[in-house]
């Protein structure tokens, strides 16, 4: 397998490298394979306490290798159907994976995002972008729907009317917008891209990890649960964290007012 995805652990931030830059890392069935399974691997890891999602050469990932598709479209059309089903759903525990992951996940996006890059993003807790950068959907461009949850996250974050402009135009659209928008959290110059994600992931990394991870949790599933289902989930996961190391030490730092020093645990 084609080195699709490079990773590099500094302290307890883990950088997830998109590396396919002569194809503005589109996404293909060896860049699916190696990404979920680094992140089966980053998930697993307790030394690991925060991530970053970026691309190489310039673009976070322009969408599905459209290349690649081209050279199915000759077969029967049911047996591209039947194709692409299996591709799809080679990319959607991708997207699992990230929403499941006990620890906060960071998109760095300069350049493209488009389609399932945007999907990618979206799917990301937090989003720190370059001025520069660039979205579009553009699935309907190429005669398709949606995949990789942007029919999930996107009404979510936008509301119903603008996610159907979005999806069904495919309007390429600027970092200023998506903040506007509520699909990014913070836009800065492409020269301080990296050093204000790491300042994020480095405060994020010196967290209490465990109280990230039930956090990230109960936002997600408060989006499909009722008030007493999400109130019973609030109180397990409270006293779940209250067993940990670092609500001792969050509790004692308080007591003794000073900055708390959290171990993730």
């Amino acid at each position: 397998m084609a080195d699709t995805v490079v990773v590099e652990q500094t302290d307890a931030v883990t950088t997830i490298t998109l590396n396919r830059p002569s194809a503005l890392n589109a996404i293909n069935a060896d860049l699916a394979s190696e990404l979920f399974h680094t992140l089966a691997t980053v998930e697993r890891d307790d030394s690991v306490r925060c991530v970053i999602l970026r691309g190489s050469g310039g673009h976070f990932m322009a969408g599905g290798d459209l290349k690649h598709f081209f050279g199915e479209i000759e077969r029967p059309p049911e047996d591209r159907r039947r194709y692409f089903e299996l591709f799809v759903g080679q990319v959607h525990p991708i997207i699992q994976s990230l929403r499941r992951m006990p620890k906060p996940v960071i998109a760095s996006v300069e350049g493209a995002a488009g389609g399932f890059g945007m999907s990618l993003m979206m799917a990301c807790d937090l989003a720190v972008v370059a001025d520069s950068s660039f979205y579009t959907m553009a699935y309907t461009l190429i005669g398709t729907s949606p995949d990789g949850s942007s029919t999930w996250f996107l009404p979510r974050l936008v509301g119903l009317r603008k996610a159907m402009e979005l999806a069904l135009l495919s309007d390429r659209f600027d970092a200023a917008t998506a903040e506007q928008y509520g699909l990014v959290n913070k836009v800065v110059p492409l020269d301080t891209l990296e050093q204000e994600t790491r300042a994020l992931a480095e405060r994020l990394a010196s967290g209490p990890t465990q109280a990230y991870g039930n956090t990230k949790r109960l936002l997600n599933r408060s989006l499909e649960s009722g008030l007493d289902a999400q109130l019973q989930a609030e109180a397990e996961s409270f006293s779940d964290c209250a067993g940990t190391d670092d609500f001792a030490e969050g509790i004692t730092a308080f007591v003794e007012k000073r900055a708390p020093t959290f171990k993730g645990s």
